[in-house]
Parts: structure tokens; C-alpha cells; sequence
């Protein structure tokens, strides 16, 4: 039996004095108010969109701000041979079409009314169809009704070019 505990006891101690030592790793540490090397993208915020459409002599000027598909901006449509109009847009986007109301001044007046578009890819295309009044705003009288293959389209255009016309 002696020998069995001898025998065990000169195992370890041989077994003990084959390992290798393994490196120390070093601890790295990171401090929470050091600035990150990647910028930064704000996903959250409103992303800004501007569109440009040309009909002969007369323009349409649209510069959006899309806040999670809550829709805000302004609009100006400048006519050579009739009355220009500029205002407000707002409204909200549902599947590929932005539903707006547009409050304009035009001829002394101000005004409002429905205006769709279909979004696709850097193009709007306005929404051609009957409206009708409800109380003082024009809405569109059949929304399955509007055709969008006659109406103006808009190409994505440079924000501070719309910007001056706009003013």
C-alpha cells in the first residue's frame, strides 16, 4: 500500500514538472467616455428630401421632411403664364404613396387641399383626380379613383436649389 501512495505522490510531482507555463494575458480596459472612432448616424432623426419637377416654362419646387414616415414640408409651384402658388406640406406616407395636405397662398387667398403622390426610387408622381370641398379643404372625392400615369413628376434634386426657390 506504501508503495501504491509513493508511486501516486512521484506521478504528480512529475506530472507537475512537465507543464508549461502559459503567458499572461494582459487586461485591456476601456474607458466609457472615450469617443467611439465610427461616427455616429442618427437614424432616429428627419431625413430631408427635395424634388424639382419642369413643365415647359412653369416649375414645381418640394422639399420634404420625413420624420418615421410623418411627413412635413414646403411646396411652390412657379407658373409663367398663371398664378404661382407656395405653402405647407404635411401629411403621412402609406406604402409607396405620400398623402399631403397642401396650404397654399395664391391670388390673395389661402387655401387647402389633398395632393398624392406615388414615391418611387428619386421620382414623385403626382396624383391626377376629382376633388371635392370638405369644409374649405379639397379632398380628393374617390381615392381609388386617382390616376398617377398624366401627372407631374418630380425628380430628386439638390436641397439648397429648391431651398432658394422656396424662399
Amino acid at each position: 500500500m506504501k508503495k501504491y501512495i509513493a508511486i501516486s505522490a512521484l506521478s504528480l510531482v512529475l506530472m507537475n514538472c512537465n507543464k508549461k507555463p502559459e503567458p499572461v494575458q494582459p487586461v485591456t480596459t476601456t474607458d466609457s467616455t472615450e469617443t467611439p472612432a465610427e461616427k455616429v448616424v442618427d437614424t432616429l432623426g428627419a431625413k430631408t428630401f427635395c424634388y424639382l419637377g419642369v413643365t415647359g416654362k412653369d416649375s414645381v419646387f418640394v422639399s420634404l421632411d420625413d420624420n418615421l414616415g410623418t411627413f412635413s414640408g414646403k411646396m411652390a409651384y412657379k407658373n409663367s403664364e398663371k398664378d404661382s402658388s407656395k405653402g405647407e406640406l404635411s401629411g403621412f406616407k402609406s406604402g409607396d404613396t405620400l398623402k399631403l395636405t397642401y396650404e397654399f397662398a395664391s391670388e390673395g387667398t389661402t387655401s387647402k387641399r389633398d395632393i398624392f403622390f406615388i414615391q418611387k426610387g428619386n421620382t414623385l408622381t403626382e396624383g391626377i383626380g376629382n376633388q371635392k370641398d370638405e369644409n374649405g379643404i379639397m379632398r380628393y372625392a374617390d381615392e381609388k379613383k386617382i390616376s398617377y400615369k398624366d401627372g407631374q413628376k418630380l425628380e430628386s434634386a439638390d436641397c439648397k436649389t429648391v431651398a432658394n426657390a422656396l424662399k
